[in-house]
């Protein structure tokens, strides 16, 4: 019997061929080089209101087990394992692996990393304070399969975090046109418009496991300097940030 999966071959193949250059901050992956201070400092904040910690400690995300689905080589992993976090890396393209094991090993990190998918870590029942769901939401092949099974990865009263483009003309014309045909920012066809959830469409998807959104920003890029900002227009890139609903008294044992 198959089972359901939200896996796109056809995404796996294209970041296959793109695996070695994760690690070059003016390769093809750049957007992220530039964009993981701020959303690293975004998550950090986040998770150390949700778990009562203290975000300007050496290491604020100590005692918490995150998962980055979808880790790529790394760059997002290795971030939050600076801070103190127990993190588990894992993505379905082979390559994204052995990079990231390869990079994190040179720089001394110990992250666990996995070649796994949502739905495999929902099945041996893994649970996590938090997970980020960072870039990721907008290549797989069922949305709504891929949501349900991070949602099943959080533990009650834990975080998950998804960073993502938001399907307007805006988004279109910008992450697109512009950044993919114009500018050559992006590799050409990494993005499918059509894929691109709204802020809407992961908020309701969310709320059928009892995940409600509790904060969210939208993230804008200068075009010409190419740094990255926290903006109130979420009509590009946006972040929303979800908690698993439990009742108040349990919400001491949250880090337990």
């Amino acid at each position: 019997m198959n089972e359901q999966t939200s896996i796109d071959p056809n995404e796996v193949a294209f970041f296959q061929s793109l695996s070695a250059l994760w690690w070059q901050e003016n390769g093809p992956f750049w957007p992220l080089h530039r964009m993981n201070g701020l959303r690293l400092g975004y998550v950090r904040d986040i998770l150390a209101g949700a778990f009562g910690l203290d975000p300007h400690a050496a290491k604020p995300l100590q005692g918490l087990r995150i998962l980055d689905i979808g880790c790529g080589g790394g760059i997002l992993s290795e971030a939050v394992a600076r801070l103190g976090a127990s993190v588990h890396g894992v993505d379905v393209v082979a390559k994204n692996i052995r990079i990231a094991r390869q990079h994190a090993g040179e720089g001394g990190l110990a992250i666990d990393y996995e070649i796994a998918s949502a739905e495999i870590l929902a099945g041996r029942g893994e649970l996590y304070h938090a997970v980020l769901n960072m870039e990721v939401v907008e290549h797989v092949a069922e949305l709504d399969l891929f949501l349900n099974a991070c949602m099943r990865l959080v533990r009650p009263g834990g975080v998950m975090v998804v960073s993502t483009i938001n399907r307007t003309i805006a988004s279109w014309l910008g992450a697109i046109v512009m950044a993919e045909y114009v500018l050559d920012w992006l590799p050409r066809g990494i993005h499918r418009w059509s894929r691109f959830p709204t802020p809407l469409e992961v908020e309701n998807l969310l709320a059928g496991d009892g995940m409600r959104v509790f904060a969210s920003t939208g993230v804008a890029v200068n075009p010409f300097t190419r740094k990255f900002r926290l903006t109130s227009y979420m009509g590009m890139n946006y972040i929303l940030a979800a908690r698993k609903g439990m009742v108040q008294d349990d919400l001491t044992g949250a880090m337990d």
